[in-house]
Parts: C-alpha cells; sequence; structure tokens
C-alpha cells in the first residue's frame, strides 16, 4: 500500500501515534538519509581511490596518511549508520517503530525527527548513559 504524503507534511502529536503518514514520512526521511550517505560513501571511495600517489615530502605524506584515516574512519562510521537505518527501516515494516525497545512507549516525535535511527525514548536513553557512566568509573 503506498502512502502520498502532502508536500508540506509534519508529523504532529495531534494526529495518531505511528499512524500511516507518520510511518511513511519517517521511512522517506530514512531513505533520503541513506541515499546520501552512500553518495558521501562512493565519494570517498573515489577519493581514497585517487590518493595512490607518493607525495615526495615527508610531511606532505604524513598529512596524506592522516587524511586517508580519516576518510576511512568516515566511511566505517558511514557504515554504521546504513546499518542503524536499515534497521529502523525493518521496524517501520515490523511495526515496532517508534516505540522504545525498553518500555515499549512511544518515543516523542521531536526526538525522531532530530534521530530518525533511535530505538529509545529520551528517559531510557539518559538511565542507559547513567548506567554506562556508572559502570565506566568503576
Amino acid at each position: 500500500m503506498t502512502v502520498t504524503l502532502p508536500p508540506d507534511y509534519r508529523p504532529s502529536d495531534d494526529e495518531p501515534f505511528m499512524n500511516e503518514n507518520q510511518r511513511e514520512y519517517f521511512r522517506q526521511k530514512l531513505l533520503r538519509w541513506r541515499q546520501e550517505l552512500l553518495r558521501e560513501s562512493d565519494e570517498t571511495l573515489q577519493h581514497l581511490q585517487e590518493g595512490g600517489m607518493q607525495e615526495p615530502d615527508i610531511a606532505d605524506r604524513a598529512q596524506a596518511e592522516a587524511d586517508r584515516a580519516l576518510e576511512l574512519r568516515t566511511r566505517d562510521r558511514a557504515r554504521k549508520l546504513i546499518a542503524k537505518i536499515d534497521a529502523a527501516l525493518e521496524r517501520i515494516e515490523d511495526g515496532s517503530y517508534g516505540y522504545c525497545e525498553e518500555t515499549n512507549e512511544p518515543i516523542s516525535l521531536r526526538r525522531l525527527e532530530a534521530r530518525p535511527i533511535a530505538t529509545l525514548s529520551i528517559e531510557a536513553q539518559e538511565r542507559h548513559e547513567r548506567m554506562e557512566r556508572t559502570h565506566r568509573e568503576d
């Protein structure tokens, strides 16, 4: 079933949570984000493949190596984000998108707008971070 959204549609608290318009809105947002990451990743790969020339100056070589390492880290980060986007798209398909995986409560639309791959409500995320800090300090 295809849902056509009005061009100016924005999810609102005045409508049922995760109705078909909201699901389609976030599906499109995630797909656009995924496409952008893939395009950037392709550009990075192209740049890495072109960067095979040897710099005669040691400082230039060091800078080229640092740039290459940064591009590889960026590419790895994009790969991980794409996996999270894919998981979010699967949650849209199975109907669990937008609900906290810890409490099953709705995740706020503002949070989903800012971080469409969110799997925890703000409260659950803060609890998680407090637990991580507590365990890290041990």
